[in-house]
């Protein structure tokens, strides 16, 4: 119980309690051995006073040659202390004198008393506070010594009585000193114990709050001792600690939300493969890879076509080196493309990156076919150039309209060619730099109406009629040369291919706080279904001969979709039950 108690006490109060009880201790101890120690030197210092007292009874008694009662009778009673009793006692331990009882011969046999064993081995013995045999009821303090030259032990007694109680008992002023020292000493540690007590509950009540993850006042004092200095010093650095876990907090969660928003799939493992972090991309490829759904994101490490990386991983096992650990692998499964990479970290974790590259592959092939159309497309008309240059610089004799003619069909091809470079450069522009392309206001009606006024003689050619119902002063924010781009190219490609006799209607048929809704359609022959999905792609023809013949580029339509784009907006073609193909398509009002 009482260890219980102890156990409940503060540490401030355990540790006074402790030093202090070791201090009464030490105290008491001291006391008792000091006590002892003057009592005895008072002791020695009584029986230094008897013994020269039994000094001078020797000389008494060698002057008189011997012994003789009644000398020594009126020796003792001259030379008398008070109270004094002197015996005379031979080496066997007879009485042969006391002055106090003369009747010798009832006494006892002395050999055996302490003062006497002492004189006769020693030279000198004393005992203290002993009840006399020889006299009922007295105490003495006794001091004895031996004279060899005479064969006689002489003993000189003073009764044990109050005042030589008193004058053999130790002085209290120095006990009532040392206490007095003791409680200063013991109010002054209780004092710094309790300073001491201050500093450590309140860096107790720190650490709790730390521990819990409770707000703290870090304003609170100490007291001003090296345990105070010690406790501000521990709460400086838990701060610093503390602002660098926010700020790690902070970042791991930018980090985290960044792997969770990356366009790639990121897996982070323990050396013993267990998972620290996975976003969900990494979870998705994982399972498009694996012939099966993973129930565990450790699973990864059976999938065969991962099974380089698993050998990577247990080739390097061990090896704590700093250099980079690195595999990268390519897997193509279930239609799709993907780079795999394994950097194994100084501590043996490491990442496994999936990206899915089946859209760059894609790109990558649609590039290579552009670049062959490009090729394909100028081939065309450099070839015919070429062909009817070497006719007319081969033949001196041809005639004139042939020749006239020949530099016709060049220059059309030559037309051709330039319309093509064009097309080809606003759609790299629109690809690599739409940041610098140009906006402002424009407006769209005015420029719809030039653009018509333009086309004017084509449209009566072939006998086309064009219905617009366009608002006036309709307005967009864009870039005039994209947006005169995407109606015009829409109207020659009605010219060109929409047949004769048509009719073409432009129309704005709704707009809202973004966009405007337009309408582009004609009543010609329309494009079969399994086109129209196709259409916008660049170098796409539907009847390729004819499209050539036409003077078509291929490029017009592609323009057009990105050009769309490029002013926020979305584009579809399909084919009016009445016959005829439309174009619906939204322009937004203010690009940004």
């Amino acid at each position: 119980m009482t260890k219980l108690i102890y156990r409940l006490l503060p540490f401030s109060k355990r540790l006074f309690l402790s030093v202090v009880l070791l201090f009464i201790s030490f105290a008491v101890c001291f006391l008792i051995f000091q006590y002892n120690r003057e009592k005895e030197y008072k002791s020695d210092l009584l029986n230094m006073q008897l013994q020269n007292y039994n000094n001078r009874m020797y000389d008494f008694i060698a002057s008189k040659g011997g012994l003789n009662t009644d000398s020594l009778h009126n020796y003792v009673s001259t030379h008398m202390i008070p109270d004094l009793r002197i015996t005379l006692i031979t080496p066997q331990g007879k009485v042969v004198y006391d002055n106090i009882q003369p009747d010798v011969s009832s006494f006892e046999n002395h050999r055996m008393r302490k003062e006497v064993q002492d004189a006769l081995m020693y030279g000198s013995g004393y005992d203290i506070s002993r009840h006399s045999a020889s006299i009922k009821g007295g105490e003495y303090f006794y001091s004895a010594r031996y004279y060899p030259s005479q064969r006689l032990i002489i003993r000189s007694a003073l009764p044990y009585n109050v005042s030589l109680s008193k004058h053999l008992k130790a002085d209290s002023k120095f006990v009532w000193f040392t206490l007095a020292i003791s409680m200063l000493l013991i109010i002054l540690f209780y004092r710094y114990t309790q300073k001491l007590g201050t500093s450590i509950a309140k860096l107790q009540q720190f650490a709790l709050r730390a521990d819990r993850n409770e707000r703290i006042d870090t304003s609170e004092t100490f007291p001003k001792n090296e345990l105070g200095e010690i406790s501000e010093h521990i709460i400086k650095i838990y701060q610093r600690l503390h602002r660098t876990k926010e700020a790690l907090y902070i970042e791991r969660e930018k980090l985290i939300s960044h792997l969770q928003t990356s366009h790639e799939g990121l897996g982070v493992f323990t050396r013993e493969r267990k998972e620290i972090l996975v976003n969900n991309l990494f979870t998705q490829y994982a399972n498009t890879i694996s012939d099966h759904n993973l129930a565990s994101t450790e699973e990864v490490f059976n999938i065969a076509e991962l099974q380089p990386i698993t050998e990577f991983l247990k080739r390097n096992e061990g090896n704590f080196s700093k250099e980079e650990k690195r595999l990268a692998l390519h897997v193509d499964k279930n239609g799709r493309s993907f780079s795999v990479e394994c950097i194994i970290f100084q501590d043996l974790s490491f990442e496994i990156s999936i990206i899915d590259i089946t859209q760059e592959e894609q790109q990558a092939r649609l590039k290579r076919q552009l670049t062959q159309n490009i090729a394909h497309e100028l081939k065309t008309p450099v070839s015919s150039i070429q062909g009817y240059l070497e006719t007319i610089l081969n033949t001196p004799n041809l005639p004139e309209e042939t020749m006239h003619t020949f530099l016709e069909r060049s220059y059309a091809q030559s037309n051709r060619l330039t319309v093509l470079l064009r097309d080809i450069s606003v759609l790299t522009r629109m690809d690599e730099a739409p940041n610098l392309v140009e906006r402002e206001h424009i407006n769209l009606s005015l420029m719809i109406k030039n653009m018509l006024n333009e086309v004017a003689l084509a449209l009566e050619e072939k006998h086309i009629t064009v219905i617009n119902r366009l608002p006036d002063e309709l307005s967009i924010n864009g870039n005039s040369s994209l947006l005169y781009s995407i109606f015009r190219n829409l109207m020659d490609n009605a010219i060109a291919y929409a047949g004769t006799g048509v009719t073409v209607k432009i129309n704005c048929f709704r707009e809202d706080e973004k966009f405007y809704y337009f309408s582009f359609s004609d009543t010609g022959t329309g494009v079969p279904e399994e086109h129209l999905n196709r259409i916008f792609e660049r170098f796409y023809r539907v009847d390729k001969g004819r499209s050539r013949k036409l003077g078509g580029t291929g490029l017009g339509l592609a323009i057009v979709k990105n050009a769309v784009l490029f002013h926020g907006g979305t584009i579809f073609a399909k084919n009016n039950p009445s016959g005829g193909l439309e174009f619906v398509f939204t322009l937004q009002k203010q690009n940004n």
